[in-house]
């Protein structure tokens, strides 16, 4: 099995900032792509940042300038740097990573999700 584990969560005023954390651990032979997502109450999961293994990034354009993503292949985790936070920003963050397991198959996982919340 695979196992996604956020830390990092929680609150924070207006124009702070936060680091999340996401380690990947189990029965992994690479992972390839790993991202963050985020889902506010009462509307859809949406994209926040994705990385490559080579470290090749996307992000939403409402975050664009404010946060970064990075991650340690090593140590197959990924990182979200939150800053110049909005009350817009606050939701439930999830990790999510595609990994090929050590069967040799590909499987995409999620986290537990981490709560944010920004109070203005």
């Amino acid at each position: 099995q695979v196992q996604l584990v956020e830390s990092g969560g929680g609150l924070v005023q207006a124009g702070g900032s936060l680091r999340l954390s996401c380690a990947a651990s189990g029965s992994i032979f690479s992972i390839n792509a790993m991202g963050w997502y985020r889902q506010a109450p009462g509307k859809q999961r949406e994209l926040v940042a994705t990385i490559t293994t080579g470290g090749s990034t996307n992000y939403a354009d409402s975050v664009k300038g404010r946060f970064t993503i990075s991650r340690d292949n090593a140590k197959n985790t990924v990182y979200l740097q939150m800053n110049s936070l909005k009350p817009e920003d606050t939701a439930v963050y999830y990790c999510n990573a595609d990994v090929m397991r050590t069967t040799m198959r590909w499987y995409d996982y999620w986290g537990q999700g981490t709560q944010v919340t920004v109070s203005s």
